[in-house]
C-alpha cells in the first residue's frame, strides 16, 4: 500500500511501452501458456474512466460506499501490465510503471470506486425522485457503454448489472413524471381557466369597486405563482384575464368620471342652498321660516356629495345659518312660554271657581257661568304645550255636564219625541190586531207576520218612550 497522501502517478510515470524483455516474474504468464486477446497497450491515463458528472449531484454528497477488493477482479503483474477479469474473460487495461504492482491494482481499484460512487449516486436520485429521469437514464447509459474499455479493476458484472436496473428503472420514472406533470399542468390549467372566469364575472358587472379592484390584485398574484401550463393555453388564459382587468377599469373609470361631475354639480347645488339659508337666517316670521328650512335641508340632502373640502365649508355655512336662526326662535319660544305658565295658571283658577258649576240644581245658571267661562278662557290665551291636554280636559269635563243636563231636558220635553213614541205605539196596535184577524181565518202564517211587525214596532216605541224619560 503507498501512503494515503501520495498524488496520483504523472503519465511520465504511467508507460505505455511495452516492458523491455527480461526473466519471467512472479505471477506473470509463462512462456506458451495461453493469452487472453491481444490489446493495443495504452496507458493508464489515457483508458482510465472519465467522471460523469451527474446533474444535482456533486460528489461531497455522494453517498457512502464501501471500498471494494480490487484483488478478486484483477491483477497487476510484476511489468506493470493490469488486467480485470469479467464474465467474457480477461481483459486488459493499461500499464502501471508509477510504483510496484500492489500499489497499481490498489489505484486502479480506486478508480472503480470511484465509477461505483457515481452508479450510487444515480440510484440515489432515481429512488428520492429527485432529479429527471431522462437524464437519470442517459448517465447510466454512458457509464455502461464505458465499462467495456474502463480502465479499472473491480466487479464490472455487477455494476453493468446495476447499470442496466436504473435504466429500466429510470424508463419506468420518467413515465411516472411525465404522468405527474401532465397531471399538474391539468391542475394549474384548471385553476387558471377558474381565475379568468372569475376575472371575467368581476368585470362585466362588479360594482364594489375597492372589493373587486382588490379581488383583481390577488387573482394576478396567485396567477404569477401557478408554474406549469403550457405556453401557448398560458398565453390565452392570460389574454383572458388581462381583457377581464381592462374591462373593470374601463367602468371604473368610467364611474368615478360620473361621480365626479355629480359632486360638481352637487357643490353647484349646495352653494345656491346657502345662499338662500343665509338670506332666511334674520327672519323672525319662525313658522314659515322654519318650514323653509326644513325645505332647504331636504333639498340638500337630496343633491348628493360635493368633493369633500368643499362638501364640509358648505355645510358648516348652511348649519351656521340655521343656528342663527333658531337660536333666535328659541329665544323668543322662551319668552312665550313665560307668558304661557301665566296663562296656565290663570286658567287654573277659571277652572277652580268653575267646580260649583251645578246644572242639575241649576240648569239657566250652569249656562250662563259655562258661556263666561269659556269667553274668559279664551282671552286668557294659550298655555304650554305640556299643559294644554290637561287644561283642556278639564274644561271639556264642564262642558260635558251641563250639556248632557241640557240634552236630558230637551229630551224630556220634546214634543216631537212624545208624539212619535204615541204613533209607534199606534202601529203595534194595528199589527196586533191584523194577527188575531189572520189567526181567525186560520192563515197562521200571515199571523206570524203581523206578530213580528208588531214586536219590531214594539222595541221602537220603547226606544223613543225611553229617550223621553217615559217607559
Amino acid at each position: 500500500m503507498t501512503d494515503p497522501n501520495a498524488q496520483d502517478p504523472t503519465p511520465e510515470q504511467v508507460s505505455g511501452t511495452p516492458p523491455r524483455p527480461g526473466p519471467p516474474k512472479p505471477g506473470a504468464p509463462r512462456p506458451g501458456a495461453p493469452r487472453p486477446a491481444p490489446t493495443e497497450r495504452t496507458t493508464e491515463s489515457e483508458h482510465a474512466p472519465k467522471p460523469h458528472p451527474v446533474p444535482g449531484q456533486t460528489h461531497p454528497h455522494a453517498p457512502a460506499v464501501p471500498a471494494s477488493d480490487p484483488s478478486k477482479f484483477g491483477r497487476v503483474d510484476e511489468d506493470g501490465t493490469a488486467w480485470v477479469l469479467t464474465a467474457d474473460g480477461e481483459r486488459c487495461i493499461g500499464s502501471w510503471q508509477a510504483g510496484n504492482s500492489a500499489e497499481g491494482l490498489e489505484h486502479f481499484g480506486r478508480r472503480y470506486d470511484d465509477l461505483a460512487t457515481e452508479v450510487a449516486l444515480l440510484e440515489t436520485r432515481l429512488t428520492s425522485g429527485s432529479g429527471d429521469a431522462k437524464k437519470t437514464r442517459a448517465a447510466a447509459e454512458a457509464i455502461l457503454e464505458s465499462l467495456p474499455t474502463a480502465a479499472v479493476i473491480g466487479d464490472l458484472d455487477a455494476l453493468a448489472t446495476r447499470l442496466t436496473g436504473v435504466i429500466e428503472e429510470s424508463e419506468k420514472a420518467a413515465v411516472a413524471q411525465k404522468q405527474e406533470k401532465e397531471q399538474h399542468r391539468a391542475e394549474a390549467t384548471a385553476r387558471k381557466e377558474a381565475l379568468a372566469a372569475e376575472a371575467e364575472e368581476i368585470g362585466a358587472d362588479s360594482t364594489h369597486w375597492k372589493a373587486a379592484g382588490d379581488r383583481l390584485r390577488e387573482i394576478l398574484d396567485e396567477w404569477k405563482s401557478i408554474r406549469g401550463v403550457d405556453r401557448k393555453t398560458d398565453d390565452v388564459l392570460w389574454r383572458r384575464y388581462s381583457k377581464a382587468r381592462e374591462a373593470f377599469n374601463r367602468r371604473r373609470g368610467a364611474h368615478f368620471a360620473e361621480l365626479d361631475r355629480e359632486r360638481a354639480s352637487a357643490k353647484t347645488k349646495k352653494e345656491e342652498l346657502v345662499a338662500r339659508a343665509e338670506a332666511l337666517q334674520d327672519s323672525t316670521d319662525w313658522g314659515a321660516t322654519a318650514a323653509a328650512f326644513r325645505d332647504l335641508l331636504a333639498e340638500w340632502k337630496a343633491s348628493g356629495r360635493a368633493p369633500r373640502e368643499a362638501d364640509d365649508q358648505l355645510w358648516k355655512r348652511f348649519k351656521g345659518a340655521q343656528d342663527v336662526f333658531f337660536a333666535a326662535r328659541n329665544a323668543a319660544s322662551a319668552e312665550r312660554d313665560a307668558e304661557f305658565e301665566d296663562n296656565a295658571r290663570a286658567k287654573e283658577a277659571l277652572l277652580e271657581s268653575a267646580s260649583t258649576i251645578d246644572p242639575a240644581a241649576d240648569l239657566e245658571a250652569a249656562r250662563t257661568r259655562l258661556r263666561e267661562l269659556q269667553e274668559r278662557w279664551e282671552a286668557i290665551g294659550k298655555v304650554p304645550r305640556d299643559r294644554m291636554h290637561d287644561l283642556e280636559a278639564r274644561l271639556r269635563a264642564i262642558e260635558k255636564r251641563v250639556r248632557e243636563a241640557s240634552d236630558s231636558e230637551w229630551r224630556r220635553t220634546d214634543p216631537e219625541a212624545l208624539a212619535r213614541a204615541a204613533q209607534f205605539r199606534e202601529r203595534v196596535q194595528q199589527f196586533e190586531e191584523q194577527a188575531e184577524k189572520a189567526q181567525a181565518k186560520g192563515r197562521t202564517k200571515d199571523a206570524d207576520a203581523a206578530l213580528a211587525q208588531a214586536a219590531q214596532w214594539r222595541e221602537w216605541a220603547e226606544a223613543a218612550e225611553s229617550a223621553v224619560g217615559e217607559r
